[in-house]
């Protein structure tokens, strides 16, 4: 498979010496291996007088290793003294109290250390409670469409993202030259995702709810929803679960990086809203691969596009509320504030209007934004900046 140079080995570079435990998280075949590999070959070619100590538990030949004791004494004796010592391990849960011995090699202060993990077993809210000493974590996002353009070439930004709609960036996919074999091998991701990451840490027996709450809330994404909302559809179906089941396996789905919850906000009030969230796919492809293609709500894909752009970029994002009114995402960093809303087609005047309107209602100075697929240059309409989606991609 062909590798490009992904943003994310910047990142790491910048961080080398500094004496946190760098975790590089992200849902399951986004390319967290592959950026070690490439950070690997960064310090070999580029660092003097380093000495890499690199451990992938997916191969065979590290089995012994698979208890904290041996991995420890694994690091201790491939030590140098005098020169700079990486630990760059894979797949890190696969050693039985992995925490242990990276909590000791951070504790004596002569190790850089770096590690990636199944999402289920090294999860953002566990890294405090998990690493006694200071962590520093990269979280990795499928492909971008940047990103998917440097992979293929391509020449024309119009055409290659009429293709990324329906390709996505889950890269192991673009092996393959037909859309439903790509869609076969994305099932199987997020089925392992499923089985091996979820059911595995959480002991769940009821697979088929899960199948259900998953196909939900890929067919809502973009929607306003409850828990209670979901957990009633369901029993519609004769699922026979409640909202504290259907909160608890969101949440799982989450922390495996599957879906990303965006909350929403209070524009005026300058306040976060509780109970009623949006959930956006880390990638659109993972819909098709379970409903198929048909029927396409086309705004929605983008939206889910845009969400997950943002929190690409470093964003927080929120869905923006102003009196009855909805913005589809309210974007912070630092002291940056950008209101978007998402649409599919504007070149009929009252769409574009109805788009323009709950931004015109903002008072404040910060930028309002529309991104749509309007395969036109950057305008300007009553102050609004209207973005063609695949330019603002590739901005």
């Amino acid at each position: 498979m062909k590798l490009i140079e992904r943003e994310y080995l910047k990142d790491l570079i910048d961080i080398i010496g500094t004496p946190d435990i760098k975790v590089i998280t992200g849902v399951r075949r986004s390319g967290k291996s592959k950026l070690l590999e490439m950070f690997k070959e960064y310090i070999t070619e580029n660092i003097k007088d380093s000495n890499i100590i690199n451990i992938n538990f997916n191969l065979v030949k590290f089995d012994k290793l698979r208890d904290y004791i041996s991995l420890n004494n694994y690091v201790e004796e491939h030590y140098i003294e005098g020169k700079k010592n990486f630990v760059l391990i894979d797949e890190v849960q696969m050693c039985k109290e992995f925490e242990r011995t990276i909590n000791s090699l951070h504790a004596e202060e002569k190790y850089d250390i770096y590690i990636t993990g199944s999402n289920a077993f090294l999860l953002s809210s566990d890294l405090a409670t998990l690493f006694t000493g200071r962590t520093y974590e990269i979280r990795v996002y499928p492909f971008s469409f940047k990103e998917f353009m440097q992979y293929f070439k391509y020449n024309n930004i119009q055409e290659a993202f009429d293709k990324f709609v329906f390709e996505g960036g889950m890269s192991g996919s673009y092996i393959y030259n037909e859309n439903q074999k790509k869609y076969n091998y994305i099932n199987e991701v997020y089925n392992a995702l499923i089985v091996r990451d979820i059911q595995q840490k959480y002991n769940i027996q009821n697979i088929s709810l899960m199948d259900s709450l998953t196909e939900f809330m890929m067919d809502n994404i973009s929607n306003l929803t409850s828990c209670r909302k979901i957990a009633n559809k369901l029993n519609e179906n004769n699922a026979n679960t409640n909202d504290k089941t259907v909160g608890n396996y969101i949440n799982y789905l989450c922390d495996a990086f599957a879906f990303y919850k965006i909350r929403r906000y209070d524009i005026q009030g300058k306040r976060y809203l509780s109970s009623i969230d949006k959930y956006y796919l880390v990638d659109q492809t993972f819909k098709y691969a379970k409903l198929g293609t048909k029927n396409i709500n086309y705004g929605r894909v983008y939206e889910n596009i845009v969400a997950i752009e943002l929190l690409r970029r470093g964003y927080e994002v929120y869905v923006g509320e102003l009196y009855n009114s909805e913005v589809d995402f309210v974007a912070m960093k630092r002291n940056e504030k950008l209101y978007i809303q998402v649409s599919d087609d504007i070149s009929e005047d009252k769409t574009l209007e109805r788009e323009v309107r709950p931004l015109l209602k903002i008072k404040d100075a910060y930028p309002k934004i529309i991104i749509a697929r309007t395969r036109h240059d950057d305008y300007q309409y009553e102050g609004v900046q209207v973005y063609d989606i695949a330019n603002w991609l590739m901005k």
